[in-house]
This record gives structure tokens, C-alpha cells and sequence, in this order.
């Protein structure tokens, strides 16, 4: 469990170790800077070489020294091992005015719990006689302090802030600025002696050493500030006699005004400048989330384009399929209705309800059929054929699956020979009937000669004999 204030509490304790931590979709909930502590605080939780999974809008921001990318793509993270550059690891301490009493159960000195008398004494050496000291990062955060700081340091007003410069003395912020960053600049260490500093209601005189930690390798990167109480300087004389006249020394107090004016001046420009800068950092933060956002988003597009163009041609190799499929069909309708046409023999096709399917040309010589009288019943349709059993033997037909052909005359005195056949689709399925009309007429007036003509010479013999 992990608790959050706003006042001087950071977090509490205890943290549950994990291998694994999944947290999709919470960052975004959060201001900038929680989101950096949140970052900070699973990269405490996890055990090394643990994973952190994060939702698809959500990143580490410019912590890529605590967690290195596995997956960038599905937001998975591994722990890394460095410490470099670590932006306010958790603190388990509960109030800055009570480190002192808390500074003893820090993560970062706590290693195993006391069990003999010299662990106790050597615990007991560093919290009473050590110097004070601070370990911040590169920017100032602070990471640990030690005991018996509060006279250096103090929580400061508003929203609360752990960067050393925010909350030193009056006094000593102006002196460890230049010499923090000189130390971490030019790589040594640096020494300020005899500084001024307002404690509440006086004032004392404090030496500061600041230098950039190079050992263990964990702590490397690091800064360590050093505080040491000194003795006032004692008072130098001030010698009237060389000031000359009153003209004289109103201008050296006015010169000093004017010094400590600057000062002030300074000290706030340089307040400002801090201030503009985390400003500065924060909307950096805040354009690299949305720009990952953006990418993010980008590449989601990217992919739904490729699918869609994909798609794409999938329907066009389908679409020209089908065009040549169809022309194909066209082809062979155009076929087959010539070659229907070719042979002058009149078809029509029936459907299993006997309802007309098509029909050839001249079938209206027999039939009084018109384009609209597909799906009407044969029966329906007046025809001029002698042939009044031709619905019943077709539907004999479509049951018997055997064909029929006779010979019958119409009103005109034309013969026709008829053909009624089960009509067979793929695998040899009945799906209606074919009725064809093949005309006969020529053929039945030959025969009919040729009877007249046998019987003349039938005649002829008989009248010999």
C-alpha cells in the first residue's frame, strides 16, 4: 500500500516488492509532476530486471536511465540497475522538520535491522557526531537527508517542493547555488567558508563542501552537500580616521546599500529563472507525452491504412474475378442463344412449378408469349398447337423423370413434333423441364404424297391383274 499528501509527508511505507507491475491507464489521471514520482515509486517497487506494463497513451517520460523499452510498442519497460540522474526516489521519511528521528530507517543507509552492540553504536556515531549532510541529484532534488539539517533547511512555503535551493536558509541559497553547480560543471569539489545564514530570529556561520559522489557506482552522478557549524569571524575595527570626511563615509554606506540591493536583486532573478525553468521542464514533459500520443496514434493510423489498402486490393483481384466471370457468362449466353436460334427450333423452359423460364425466338408462333410473361404458369398461356395434355404430361414429367415426344398439328395446319425432357443442372439435379417444338410440316406433306402415290400404284396393279 502507497499513500500520497500534499503537506510534508511523501510516502508510507511498507512497499511490496514485485517482478511484475501492470498499470494501464493511471498516469493520465495524474498532473506531470505526480506522474514523475508514480514513475519513480514503481521503479523502487519492482525487484531488477522487473517489468512495468503501461496503458497505450501513457510513457515514462524522461526517465529512460530507470526503466530501458522492451516492447515501445505495447508500453512494456524493464528496470534498469542506475541510479544516474534519478528524480526524488521514494522517501520514506514522514516530515522534514523530524528527518532527524526518521533518517534512521532511510532505505538508503537502513541494510539489515541491528544485531549487535557495534551496529548499534555505529548507527548511533552517524546519527550524533557525523556532519549534516544531503544527497541530491543533478538538479538539486533531494534524495537523502541526514540528521540535524534543520538548522540549513527548511520546508518551503506552498506546495511542497524538495529541491535544496528551494529550501534553504535565508542566506545560503545564493552561495550553494554557485558552488553546487561549479561541482557538478568542473567535476571537484568545492568549499564556501563562512557563510551567513538567518535561523529563526538570528543569524549563524556555516561552511558548505559540495561534490559530485563517484563511489559506490549506484550513488555515482549523485551530489553530496556537507554542512559545518564555525565561529563568527571576529570584528574588524573600522578605522574613521581613513575615511576622511562624512561626505566620505555616507558614500561607502550608501555603496553598500547599493551591493546588498543587488544582491537581493539577484537572488531573485535567479528564483525566477529556477521557477521558469521547471516551468519550462514541465511543458516539456507534457509536449513529449502528447508528441508520444501523437506518435502513438500515428502509427495505429499507419496500420489501418495498410489494412485498409490491403483490403482494397483484395476487392479489386475479387472485382476483376467477378468482371470475367461475367463476361464469361455473357459469352456463353450469347452462344447459346444463337445456337438456339440457329437451329429453328422453338424451346421453352419450365421452372419445377412449371412457371415459363425462358423462351426461344418464334416461340409466339405457337405460343402468345411476351417478355413479361416469365413466371407465369404455362397453363396460363393460350396456345395454338393441338395439344391440350401437354401441362399434364409435362408435370407427368417433372415426376417420372422420363421424356415424351409426340407429333401435333396447329390451327394453321402445321405439324410439330414435341419433345418434353427433364431440364439437369450441376450434378445431374432436375430443375424443371425443356419443351421443344421441331416443325414437321415439310416432312408430313412429303409423306403424305408418297401414301397418294402407293396408293395410285396399288390401284394400277390391281386394274392389270
Amino acid at each position: 500500500m502507497v499513500t500520497f499528501a500534499t503537506q510534508n509527508v511523501v510516502m508510507q511505507p511498507p512497499f511490496t516488492k514485485l517482478d511484475i507491475l501492470i498499470c494501464r491507464n493511471l498516469l493520465i489521471y495524474f498532473t506531470p509532476e505526480l506522474q514523475k514520482k508514480l514513475v519513480q515509486l514503481f521503479h523502487y517497487t519492482l525487484n531488477p530486471g522487473g517489468f512495468l506494463f503501461l496503458g497505450s497513451a501513457e510513457t515514462i517520460g524522461t526517465f529512460t536511465n530507470l526503466f530501458s523499452p522492451m516492447d515501445a510498442k505495447a508500453r512494456i519497460f524493464r528496470r534498469s540497475e542506475s541510479l544516474k540522474q534519478a528524480q526524488s526516489l521514494p522517501i520514506l521519511t514522514k516530515s522534514l522538520r523530524a528527518s532527524a528521528e526518521d533518517s534512521k530507517d532511510s532505505p538508503m543507509l537502513k541494510s539489515k535491522p541491528a544485531a549487535s552492540l557495534q551496529s548499534l553504536v555505529d548507527k548511533l556515531l552517524l546519527q550524533h557526531y557525523s556532519p549534516p549532510a544531503v544527497l541530491t541529484n543533478d538538479q538539486g532534488d533531494i534524495l537523502y537527508i541526514s540528521a540535524r539539517t534543520g538548522k540549513y533547511l527548511e520546508p518551503a512555503v506552498g506546495k511542497a517542493n524538495l529541491n535544496i535551493f528551494a529550501m534553504a536558509r535565508e542566506g545560503l541559497r545564493f552561495a550553494l547555488g554557485n558552488a553546487f553547480h561549479k561541482a557538478v560543471q568542473q567535476k571537484e569539489v568545492v568549499s564556501v567558508r563562512n557563510i551567513k545564514v538567518g535561523t529563526n530570529g538570528g543569524t549563524q556561520f556555516i561552511d558548505i563542501t559540495v561534490r559530485e559522489v563517484e563511489e559506490p557506482e549506484a550513488l555515482r552522478g549523485m551530489v553530496m552537500i556537507i554542512f559545518s557549524d564555525v565561529a563568527a569571524p571576529p570584528k574588524r575595527k573600522r578605522r574613521t580616521a581613513s575615511l576622511g570626511t562624512p561626505a566620505d563615509t555616507a558614500r561607502v554606506l550608501e555603496m553598500e546599500r547599493e551591493i546588498q540591493g543587488l544582491r537581493e536583486e539577484l537572488q531573485t532573478t535567479r528564483e525566477e529563472m529556477q521557477s521558469s525553468h521547471e516551468e519550462l521542464t514541465s511543458t516539456n514533459e507534457e509536449l513529449q507525452s502528447i508528441n508520444e500520443e501523437l506518435q502513438s496514434t500515428n502509427e495505429e493510423l499507419t496500420t489501418s491504412r495498410e489494412e485498409l489498402q490491403s483490403m482494397n486490393e483484395e476487392l479489386q483481384t475479387v472485382n476483376a474475378e467477378q468482371r470475367s466471370k461475367m463476361e464469361e457468362v455473357d459469352l456463353i449466353n450469347n452462344d447459346m442463344k444463337n445456337l438456339l436460334n440457329s437451329t429453328e427450333i422453338i424451346t421453352v423452359f419450365l421452372d419445377n412449378q412449371l412457371k415459363i423460364r425462358r423462351f426461344t425466338t418464334r416461340a409466339d408462333t405457337l405460343f402468345r408469349l411476351v417478355p413479361s410473361d416469365l413466371g407465369r404458369p404455362l397453363s396460363d398461356i393460350v396456345s395454338n398447337l393441338h395439344y391440350p395434355e401437354l401441362y399434364v404430361e409435362a408435370k407427368e414429367v417433372l415426376q417420372t423423370l422420363d421424356f415424351t415426344e409426340k407429333q401435333f398439328t396447329t390451327n394453321d395446319g402445321s405439324w410439330f413434333s414435341v419433345r418434353i425432357m427433364p431440364y439437369r443442372i450441376t450434378d445431374n439435379v432436375v430443375d424443371g423441364v425443356v419443351i421443344t417444338f421441331s416443325n414437321i410440316t415439310a416432312a408430313k406433306v412429303l409423306e403424305a404424297k408418297l401414301r397418294e402415290k402407293i396408293k395410285r400404284l396399288e390401284e394400277t396393279l390391281e386394274a392389270k391383274n
